[in-house]
């Protein structure tokens, strides 16, 4: 029973770092190859480069430093961080497949950074136009992964593990983008939004039972159990809620 609890949590926490950081990377990328194909890779892989190396920084950082915290103080208090982390992912989730938000289009935002870029001008030397660029690309959408490895490694006291997951996916994302760079659009991305909203929330509800010292059956089984829950919850959702409304694209997030 034991193993079993143990696998299971895991399980969910490898799935939910792994999906959130492809996310967020997909979305970095995106903006790390308008960059380089219109102002230059030198300056765009610095900027991703700093922005890689200030993110490791604020993991190194604040990870050991919440290991120090009470396990239900720590729980109770990333349980409400993911829970609104969650909400919000899902909400967004939920209004695309419905119709009633328009859909996110790497593509496009990709053409409209490059004319962002393009409209800038050259400038002489390092492109610092282009750096800046990256490094918040990179760096803004980089934090939130950080956030989602600080909060679900150290409440699952599983930090290795779940550095080691946003890293894969980070690399992964880098390898497929360099592949297949102008094909980004293809990425389900709202299906992969709505998979780690849920994931999300059903930890963000765990571990706030946890802080509150609710004794959940199962214990860590409990959490595929509230994934379920939600993914359920969710399609009743949509299915409710979606018309026969046209679907169209946007270019901002």
């Amino acid at each position: 029973m034991i193993a079993t609890s143990v696998s299971s949590g895991v399980v969910v926490l490898v799935g939910a770092v792994f999906l959130a950081c492809a996310v967020e990377m997909v979305e970095a990328l995106t903006i790390v190859l308008a960059v380089g194909h219109t102002r230059g890779w030198r300056s765009a892989f610095e900027g991703t480069a700093v922005a890689l190396v200030v993110l490791t920084a604020l993991v190194a950082a604040f990870g050991p430093a919440l290991v120090h915290v009470p396990l239900s103080v720590l729980r109770l208090v990333v349980g409400g961080v993911l829970l609104i982390f969650g909400m919000q992912w899902l909400r967004k989730a939920i209004l695309r497949s419905t119709g009633l938000k328009a859909k996110h289009d790497e593509d496009a935002i990709y053409r409209a950074k490059v004319a962002e870029l393009q409209a800038a001008g050259s400038g002489v030397g390092r492109d610092h136009v282009a750096f800046v660029m990256a490094f918040k690309g990179v760096f803004l959408e980089g934090l939130e992964v950080v956030i989602t490895v600080l909060t679900l490694g150290t409440s699952a006291h599983r930090l290795g593990l779940a550095a080691t997951v946003a890293a894969i996916a980070v690399v992964l994302v880098g390898i497929v983008g360099v592949v297949v760079a102008k094909q980004l659009s293809n990425v389900p991305e709202n299906a992969m939004k709505m998979g780690v909203g849920v994931m999300l929330v059903s930890f963000g509800t765990f571990w706030t039972g946890e802080g509150l010292k609710v004794s959940w059956p199962g214990n860590d089984t409990m959490i595929p159990v509230l994934v379920a829950t939600y993914l359920l919850v969710t399609w009743l959702i949509v299915a409710l809620v979606r018309r026969e409304s046209p679907v169209v694209t946007e270019v901002v997030a």
